[in-house]
């Protein structure tokens, strides 16, 4: 009982720190909100006749925006270490091409398995493009 009572005035005391941290916090935003607004207000002009007005610039055609560069996925990175081989992978050689664990190159190969894009070998435990 003593020790729970300790504890929660442990926890009092650091949310009552955390209160002040975050009002100080407040505090310096608004300031700096504050400090925008004025930054961003203009003094106002004298408009300009319309005979001073430059020409309405023509509408150009955008181009589409280029598509950026796919990443590719861990089971990309499999499926091409072991199509590059003409006798296969085991699950040891592509956990040391790519760098992933054991049982995640295991997951993928069920995977792609599953999906008929590669097969099991001659041999027990190589993997084949299918």
């Amino acid at each position: 009982m003593k020790k729970m009572l300790t504890d929660v005035k442990a926890v009092t005391r650091d949310l009552k720190k955390l209160t002040q941290k975050a009002e100080k916090l407040a505090k310096e935003i608004e300031k700096a909100s504050k400090a925008a607004v004025k930054q961003k207000v203009k003094p106002k002009t004298a408009k300009k006749s319309v005979a001073n007005k430059p020409a309405a610039k023509k509408a150009t055609a955008k181009k589409p925006a280029a598509k950026p560069a796919k990443k590719k996925t861990a089971t990309d990175t499999v499926l091409t270490a072991i199509t590059r081989s003409k006798k296969g992978q085991t699950t040891a050689t592509l956990a040391k091409k790519t760098g992933y664990r054991d049982n995640n190159i295991r997951a993928i190969l069920s995977r792609l398995k599953k999906q008929g894009k590669i097969k099991t070998g001659d041999k027990k435990g190589v993997y084949v493009k299918a």
